[in-house]
């Protein structure tokens, strides 16, 4: 199984391609534009994306930075901690505005935003999370699900 990780740092790979290496290809991505590319000329089982993205630069970053600092009003400085807070769902957003169905696994716990996460699952579709503790056996198995349920 062929999964991208995307991640601005090297955590998740390396974890990963150490202990999950039977039965899965990973490939990374350090920000959403360098994933897009990938996924637009590779074919990817699953995407396996971080939620925070504090080690990027910030022309690096993906969202509407005019859109986020109107909501900061224009707070430079709470416009990119909110985008690099935030920046798997960007990413995310990102990857389907861009037509790509590949299902995507989040690494952040969202049990106590259970709004928020349907929101999320409505919209983006398939997708499922996964609390940053969990280890890798729990990671191949939630993988494992969501590819197994991917529509046609």
């Amino acid at each position: 199984m062929k999964v991208l990780i995307i991640e601005d740092g090297t955590e998740y790979s390396d974890t990963f391609g150490r202990f999950l290496s039977e039965g899965f290809e990973w490939v990374r991505a350090g920000n959403g534009e360098a994933a897009i590319l990938l996924l637009k000329s590779g074919s990817f089982d699953c995407v396996f994306c971080d939620m925070r993205f504090d080690r990027i630069e910030a022309a690096d970053l993906v969202g509407d930075v005019v859109a986020v600092s109107d909501q900061f009003n224009g707070d430079v400085v709470k416009t990119r901690q909110h985008l690099q807070d935030h920046q798997g769902n960007y990413i995310l957003a990102a990857i389907r505005d861009a037509g790509i169905r590949t299902p995507v696994l989040m690494s952040y716990d969202f049990d106590a935003e259970p709004r928020r996460w349907h929101r999320i699952e409505q919209r983006y579709a398939p997708v499922a999370y996964l609390a940053d503790q969990s280890g890798p056996t729990e990671v191949a198995q939630k993988i494992r699900r969501l590819v197994a349920h991917k529509p046609g």
